[in-house]
This record gives C-alpha cells, structure tokens and sequence, in this order.
C-alpha cells in the first residue's frame, strides 16, 4: 500500500521532478563516463603493452646519476646480441635502438612533426620481431642511408606521403625520403615513430655500432624468469634484464600517472556537482511537501503514522535516484565515447569498444541514490510531523520552533571554525598550511550554506529600496517573494554559490601565479633573449647560428648535468648541476641570502638554494663532493659559494656553477646546451635583433626563441589552458545550479498559482508578472554569486599565501573575473527565469484563483 501510494505520489508529480532528475543525470553521467573511459583506455594500453612485449628486454643498467641528465640513452654493444642469441630457450634475439631525443622535421614547411599531446617522438631502427606493435601497410621497410618509415597517424596530421622529405635533427641534420608508412597493429598510443635501417639508426643516433637494448623471444622452453637468470648470469653486471610482465608493469605505471590524474580530477568535480544537485533535489521536496500539506495531512487523519509518511517520501527519493542513475550511465557511456574521440583527436587512438566493469553501475548508483536519499531525508522527516489538522489548513508549512536559534549558532560556530583556520594558514606552509585551508574551505562553506537563509534578510533588506524604486510593485512583490521562503532562497543560491566560489578562488591563484612569475621574470632576469630546447638540447650547430647572429652583446651557454651530492655529514642527495659561463650573471639577477653569486661561478664555487641548505644545515664555505658519473667515478669537491633567496621559481632548487669548473672533471663539450641566454648590444633595436637571432636559428624549428615579453605570454598561456579546463569542468557545476534556480522558479509558480490569479485579477499585467519572476531569479543568483565570490576570495587570498613559498609572491585579485561572475549571474537569472515566467504569464486567471 505504501509503494503503491509512493508511485502514484511520483508520477502525479513527475514533471515537477524533471530537473532533479536531470541533476542526478548529470552528476551520474559524469561518474559513469569518467570510469568507463579510464577502464576503458587502460585496458587499450594494456592490450597495447601486453601484444608487443618481448619475453625478455635486455638493456645497460641505469645509472642513477646520469638518468637526472639530459646525456644520450644508454647502449650497449653488438656482441651483446650474439651473445644473448646463443642462450638456450631463445628462439630470437633482436637488437633494438630506439630514442626520444630526435626532432623530426618537414623540410618543406620547417615545422616540427609530432604529437600535440605530450606523448613522445621516438626514432628507431626498423626490426623484424614476432610482436611488433606496427606493420608496413604502404612502401617498404628502409633499405638504404636515406630511407625512412614513418608512422600513418604522424604521416596523416603533417600531410606527408611516400617520397616526401623528412629531416631528422640530432647533433647534426639528416634528410630522409619516406619510404614507407607504418599503421599499428593494435592502438596508437600517442607517439610519433620513424625507422630507420640499423646501421643509420645506430650511426645518428647513438654515434657507434651498438644497440639501446636487446629485445628475446623464447622458444617455450624455459620461461621468462628463467632467460632473466640465465641473460644475467651471462652478461654479468652493468645490465638489466625485464621480463614481459615486468615491461607491461612499468609502461602501464608511466601511462597511468596522466589516467589516473584525469581520473580523480573529474572524479571531483562529479561530486562537487552531485552536492550542488543535492541542494536542487532539497528544495524540490521542500516545495512538493509544501504543496502536498492537506494531502499528507488527511493521509494522517485516516490513520497513516509518521513513520510510513517519511518513508512514502523517502521512496520517491530512491525512485528518483534509481531512474537518474540508470539513465545517467546511459549519458555517461556517451560521455565516455566523446571523450576517447576527444583524445583520439589528440593523437592517442584509444578502442572504441567500451570497457564497462562492475565498478561502474556500483559507482553511479552508489552516488545517484546516496546523494538523492540523503537530500530527500530532511523534507520527509519535515513531512512526517504534518499533523491531521494540516488537512484544514490551507498549504501551511510546518514550522520549527528555535530552528533559525540553532541554524543561527550552528552556521555562525562553522564559520568562525573556518574563518580561524584561513587565517592560520594564510601563516603557515608545506603539509600544516594544506591541512588547514582544507578545512578551513569546509567548514566557511558549510558556515556559508547554514547563514544562507538568515543572510537572505540582511541582504533583501539592502535591495529593500532599490527593488520597489527601479521597478514599482513589480520591484516590491519580487522582494517579497524571496524573503518569504529565506531557506528555500538560501538553498537555491547555495547551489550556484559553490560553483562561483571555486572559479573565483581558482581565478586568485592563477592570476597570482602569472603576476608572480611576471614579477620574477622582469625582476632577475637581464637576458633579452631566451633560446629554449624544451624537451631537447641545443647543438653545437645550433649555437654556432646564434653567436654570428648581429646585433648580439653577449651569448650565454647553460648546460645540466646529472650529479649525485655528498654532503658533509655523509648524506647523499641525487639531482642535477646546472653549469653556465660566466655571463649567466649578466643574464639573470640572482637573489643572494648569503655568499656571493660572482664566487659561485669562480673557482670551485657552488650556489645552492636556501631550502636546501636549512634542510641540510649547509652554511658558506661548507664542501660539497659532487659525482657526474657512477661508471667513471668523475666528480670533483666543491665549496657553497652562494645560498639563493627560496621563493623565486626561477632559481628553486638549482645547484649552480660554471662550466668551467665542472669542465675539470669531466668532458663539457660533450654535453650539448639546454638553453642560451643573450642581450642586445647598445644602441640596438631589441625587436630587430630578435628577428635576426629567430632568422638565424630558422634552420632549428625544435628551439623556441624569445625575448622576455614572449616568455611571459607563453607562462600566462600555459596557465590560462589550465584555468580553461578547471572552468570547462565546472561548468557541469553551474548547470546544475542553473536547474536548481529554474526549478525552484517553477514550483514556486505552481505553488502561488491562486495568488497569481488574483494578482492578475486585481490589475497586474503579464508582463508586470513576468518581470516579478525575472526579479526573483535574478536576486536569488546574485545572492548566490555575492557569497559565492566572498568565499572564492577568502580561499584565494589563504591559497595565494599558502604557497608564498613556492614562488606566488605577488597577490593579484582578478577583478576583471569577479565583474564577470556578478554580471554572468544576472543573466543568469534571467535565462532561468525565462521558462517559469513565461508559464506563469499564460495561466487562466479564472482556473488560477479556483486552484486549490
């Protein structure tokens, strides 16, 4: 009999439940289609991995030192290979190289061919193996010094075809006919491939007959784990050996830091949009509980106890999270499709076959009724205390005695609670600062959605004289409306309020972080000029270009080292030199807490960062044993010479010193440049000389030159494509908010419908009563938007302060953003109230005042 009432209760009621519905859908969705994608993308990589993996991949063993550098891969030698052949139980032995410091290049265009989406350019020698990931689907195999295979996705986005030239820079420049285009087998995972036939590959490449790795295949007789004994014990130290399921462990670890990082981020913003509906789904009981009063009330009178009526409205909760659960996983296999054809875009082929686990529905059913009973618990407990006399009253609501008291006190404890922790972590750094701006976000919120309703008020009272005056009657009944339900105004803006607060306090501290690093640019650097390799390494080639570039006062080399520290205590610490000429201090401003910087690239002097030293107790004067090889044993000692400033992120964490001093230890010259530094000479016109330096190095696509303007545009890009994602994804937030304040419009029109029809019958026109709805919404969303930006702000500022130390000096509030957030909320509140008014507008004025 319950059930029964329940269903016909829900479906009496099922438009008024449309937009909860569509919250939970959304939210659902967002669950659904995060997990099927990053099952489904996983898997792909795990096939990927799995089909190409040899039994066994040997290769030299890592040197930890030179593995922080930026030195050329590993090798080892051709005899190797023969020897590994010979094992018992391999079938095969192939030596492979393969790295991923090459450019490739399209001559005709001067453009560098490669992935977009950070995944690697890896350049190789073609090999015959019983698992390659790759086949031969148009051309041939290289079969010469100029020949080159060439992946058909990299082939397709740079419009390349056999007999196209490609050019391949490494130390030197190298052209290259397409021979043939190669297709995988299984899924493109990114990456840009070229072959090469062997000797090419090892010439260019490696500088010398010998291989990066060597690749057996087993013949069944002894298993994986056995040929890694047996390689071993053979080759002796110096190497190491990785079995098939040791390879697919590592690839899929190195693939499923970016997935798993895609994963719990939208993962968060899911459940921040599954709060926000909370609050819609909160009031959309509140208001049909409200409407449904005599109802209930002579559900009482005819016997109906508290409890069954709590669980009549708790049933419809759950049907309501059943039905949006199951239709949001449907939404969010769709998600997921567009999402892989998103990254597919991208260059990462992803399958299209869907991967859909058990954690799936349990996930997205999990969060869709969970989060619809919770929100449905307080209107069927405030629907169970409706007593039979209710049946003769005319849509009363319930009214809590000392409700506002204890929400009063309860919201204001939560706030002083958060408000104290801000202000303790705007003091405080590292690990004890996140913690506490943590809760200090909790608790304001929290402190903010309680106060809501009691704000409603304060606020109103402020509009008291504007409403009435810009608008007339229209002004003071909108007024009126919103002060007469406050919880129900409060909550409606509470949900627009927490999408607002993030993109406020995330718009804080991006635009501090581009003001600081601006600060820091313009503060400690002197260079006019930046010439970057990015991932790479600038030549020799490239940097003999550059100094007979005219116009240029100076240019400065900087090279990185992979080093490994012994301190004076014996501890030792891995990381990297960065060694520049002498002009680096012409070039950058160090800020020097103690020593001296010119000391630091004389002699054998070292600067170290003030983090570093404090946490090793390191003073001037304090020697250093610095080792640059594990194999050769090269290091020299040297001397702190300078403790730079902490805070600077250009500087934080750099061992610096000359190349000079480390050139008496080791081979410099060897080691190609990471970066140059150069200024304009006198009486120069700067964006001349920087045209002519970018001429100059035409011939070296894979370099980024820049002068500082343009090193600071291209920081503010970077941030602003974060910023973009972090607003695309709450967007789903403001969404759902936005159906919480059409679905509270539209109920409360239903609610008032015998008013409005007497308001119309007493001389409000239509479009008067359209212009009272518009008021209400857009009241109720700038209510939302004000506190939304005041806690946006508060946790900004805190955030900003938090992270003083790691480089974000300078406070910038974006008043540009929160203009646009206060204005965006009015026509926000005017898109939703555009339905509600409308209908409100074209009710029978006779039909309405009959209602009931």
């Amino acid at each position: 009999m319950l059930l029964k009432t329940s269903l016909r209760s829900f479906f009496a009621h099922k438009w008024r439940l449309l937009l909860s519905l569509l919250a939970v859908v959304l939210s659902v969705a967002f669950v659904a289609g995060t997990l099927v994608f990053y099952n489904t993308a996983t898997s792909t990589f795990d096939r990927l991995f799995a089909s190409t993996a040899s039994d066994l991949s040997v290769s030299k063993a890592k040197d930890e030192i030179t593995e922080n550098g930026p030195g050329p891969a590993p090798s080892i030698p051709v005899d190797t290979q023969r020897r590994l052949a010979a094992e018992p139980g391999v079938k095969a032995a192939v030596g492979q190289v393969m790295t991923a410091t090459a450019t490739l290049v399209d001559p005709a265009t001067n453009k560098v061919i490669g992935p977009t989406s950070g995944a690697p350019t890896l350049t190789g020698n073609w090999t015959d193996t019983p698992r390659n990931s790759v086949e031969i689907t148009s051309g041939h195999v290289p079969q010469g010094a100029d020949q080159l295979v060439l992946d058909a996705d990299t082939a397709e986005k740079a419009h390349l075809d056999l007999g196209s030239r490609v050019r391949i820079i490494t130390d030197a420049d190298h052209d290259f006919t397409i021979a043939g285009i190669a297709t995988f087998r299984t899924t493109n995972p990114g990456a840009a491939l070229a072959f090469l036939d062997t000797p090419t590959a090892q010439r260019i490449l490696l500088g010398t007959e010998a291989y990066t790795s060597v690749e057996l295949f087993g013949d069944g007789s002894r298993t994986d784990e056995q040929l890694k004994t047996a390689a071993l014990a053979d080759l002796g130290s110096g190497f190491q050996a990785k079995t098939a399921a040791e390879q697919q462990k590592e690839n899929s670890s190195d693939v499923g830091g970016f997935l798993d990082f895609m994963k719990y981020a939208m993962l968060g913003f899911a459940v921040l949009a599954a709060g926000v509906g909370g609050f819609l789904i909160v009031n959309t009981f509140s208001m049909l509980v409200t409407q449904r009063t005599r109802e209930i009330g002579l559900l009482r009178a005819i016997g109906g106890s508290r409890s069954q009526v709590n669980r009549s409205v708790l049933i419809e909760g759950l049907i309501l999270g059943v039905l949006g659960s199951t239709l949001g996983i449907a939404a969010g296999l769709g998600l997921a499709l567009g999402m892989i054809q998103l990254m597919r875009a991208a260059g990462m082929g992803l399958d299209t076959s869907l991967e859909i686990t058990w954690t799936v529905p349990a996930a997205s059913y999990a969060v869709g009724v969970l989060v619809t009973l919770l929100a449905a618990f307080v209107p069927a407990r405030r629907a169970s205390r409706i007593t039979p006399m209710a049946a003769l009253l005319d849509h009363a609501a319930p009214v809590e005695p000392g409700a506002n008291r204890v929400r009063a006190a309860l919201g204001t404890a939560a706030g002083a609670i958060g408000a104290t922790a801000l202000v303790l972590a705007a003091s405080s750094s590292g690990a004890t600062g996140g913690m506490l701006i943590l809760l200090g976000v909790l608790a304001t919120l929290v402190g903010a959605v309680v106060l809501g309703p009691l704000l409603v008020s304060g606020l109103l009272r402020l509009l008291g004289g504007a409403l009435p005056a810009l608008f007339g009657p229209a002004g003071r009944l909108a007024q009126r409306n919103v002060m007469r339900n406050p919880r129900r105004t409060g909550s409606t803006a509470a949900a627009l309020m927490i999408g607002l607060a993030v993109v406020i306090g995330a718009s804080v501290v991006t635009s501090s972080m581009v003001s600081s690093m601006t600060e820091q640019i313009d503060g400690s650097v002197g260079a006019d000029y930046v010439v970057d390799g990015g991932q790479g390494t600038v030549s020799q080639a490239a940097v003999d270009a550059a100094r007979k570039s005219p116009g240029l006062d100076h240019l400065t080399e900087e090279k990185h080292l992979g080093a490994r520290f012994t301190l004076p205590d014996g501890t030792q610490v891995l990381n990297r030199v960065t060694a520049a000429e002498p002009g680096y201090l012409r070039d950058f401003r160090l800020p020097i807490a103690s020593g001296s910087a010119e000391a630091a690239f004389a002699g054998d002097g070292l600067a170290i960062g003030q983090d570093f030293a404090d946490a090793h107790h390191l003073k001037v004067g304090d020697p250093i044993t610095v080792t640059y090889s594990t194999e050769t044993g090269a290091g020299q000692t040297l001397k702190v010479a300078a403790v730079v400033e902490t805070g600077n992120q250009l500087f934080d964490g750099q061992f610096l010193t000359s190349i000079d001093t480390v050139g008496k230890a080791v081979d410099v010259a060897a080691v190609q440049d990471s970066a140059l530094f150069a200024a304009a000479a006198p009486g120069t016109d700067k964006a001349t000389v920087l045209a002519d330096l970018q001429k100059s190095l035409a011939d070296h696509p894979q370099l980024t030159v820049q002068d500082k303007a343009g090193y600071k545009t291209m920081i503010k890009d970077q941030v602003d494509q974060l910023l973009a994602m972090v607003y695309g994804l709450l967007g789903l937030t403001i969404v759902v908010a936005v159906l919480g304040v059409v679905n509270t419009l539209a109920l409360s029109v239903i609610e008032r419908t015998r008013e409005i029809g007497l308001l119309r019958a007493i001389g409000l026109s239509r479009r008067q009563l359209r212009r009272v709805v518009r008021l209400e919404s857009v009241v109720i969303a700038l209510f939302g938007a004000v506190l939304g930006t005041a806690l946006g702000l508060g946790w900004g500022v805190t955030a900003r302060s938090v992270l003083a130390g790691n480089g974000l000096t300078v406070l910038t509030v974006p008043t540009g953003t929160v203009i646009t957030v206060l204005a965006g909320s009015v026509v926000i509140g005017l898109v939703a109230a555009l339905v509600p008014a409308f209908r409100a507008a074209r009710m029978n004025v006779l039909a309405a005042i009959a209602s009931d």
